[in-house]
C-alpha cells in the first residue's frame, strides 16, 4: 500500500471536512463525500472557463446574472404554455400543473398540493376551488383521518389533461432549446442543489418582512 495515497486521501477527508463545516445539510456520509469531490472537481475545472454577461466588465455580479435569467426564464416558459393552452378548456397555466401533480400523486391535502407548487394559500385555494368546480378534481374525507379532506383529479379531470398534454410536452420540450442530453443532466443537477437550499426555507413560512434577514443570518452562521 502506498502510505503517500493514504495521506493523500486523509488531506481530502479533512478538506472535505472543513468546506463543509457550516453548511446545513452536511451528511457526513460515503455518498455526500464522493459527491463533494465530483463537485470539487467541476468547480475546479470550471474556474477555467469564464463565460462572459452583459455588465460583467462593469461590475454585474454572477449572482444577478443568474437570478436574472431564471426570471426571463419563467416567462419565456409561461409564453409558451400559454400558447399550448390556446383555444383548450384551461383558463391557467396554473390548473394544468395543479391537475399534472394531481394526476401522479393520490389523496393530497389542499395544503400539500399548495405548497407542491410553492403558492401562497389564499391563490391556491382559488386554483383548487376552481378546478373543484369544473369537476376536473374531488373533495373526499381521507380514510387515515376521518377529520381531514383529501383532493384527487377526476376522469373528467384526466380527460381535459390528457388532450392537452402533446402541446404540453411541446412547449416543456421548446423550453429545454438546444441543450444536449447531457447538459439537461447536468441544469437538472444544479436546479436540484437550487431547490433543496430553498424548499426548507419556504416550509418555515417566514414572514416576507423578516425573510431575507433570517436566510442571509442562516447563511452567515
Amino acid at each position: 500500500m502506498d502510505y503517500n495515497f493514504i495521506k493523500d486521501i486523509l488531506d481530502l477527508i479533512n478538506q472535505y471536512d472543513h468546506a463543509n463545516l457550516n453548511r446545513s445539510l452536511h451528511k457526513n456520509d460515503v455518498e455526500d463525500f464522493k459527491k463533494w469531490i465530483v463537485d470539487s472537481y467541476k468547480e475546479e475545472h470550471i474556474q477555467s472557463f469564464q463565460p462572459d454577461w452583459e455588465g460583467k466588465m462593469t461590475g454585474r455580479s454572477p449572482e444577478s446574472v443568474i437570478a436574472s435569467h431564471i426570471v426571463h426564464m419563467n416567462r419565456f416558459g409561461k409564453n409558451y404554455f400559454k400558447s399550448a393552452m390556446h383555444g383548450s378548456e384551461f383558463s391557467s397555466q396554473d390548473d394544468v400543473i395543479y391537475l399534472i401533480v394531481l394526476k401522479f400523486s393520490k389523496n393530497m391535502t389542499k395544503i400539500d398540493l399548495i405548497k407542491k407548487n410553492v403558492h401562497e394559500k389564499p391563490a391556491g385555494m382559488q386554483i383548487i376551488n376552481r378546478l373543484i368546480a369544473k369537476g376536473w378534481v374531488k373533495q373526499t374525507t381521507s380514510e387515515i383521518d376521518k377529520r381531514s379532506k383529501v383532493i384527487n383529479i377526476t376522469p373528467l379531470g384526466l380527460g381535459v389533461l390528457d388532450r392537452l398534454l402533446i402541446k404540453v410536452r411541446q412547449a416543456t420540450n421548446i423550453v429545454c432549446g438546444d441543450l444536449t442530453a447531457g447538459e439537461k443532466l447536468e441544469l437538472i443537477r444544479l436546479l436540484n442543489k437550487l431547490n433543496d437550499f430553498h424548499q426548507p426555507i419556504y416550509d418555515k413560512n417566514i414572514d416576507t418582512e423578516n425573510l431575507l434577514g433570517e436566510v442571509l443570518n442562516s447563511m452567515q452562521k
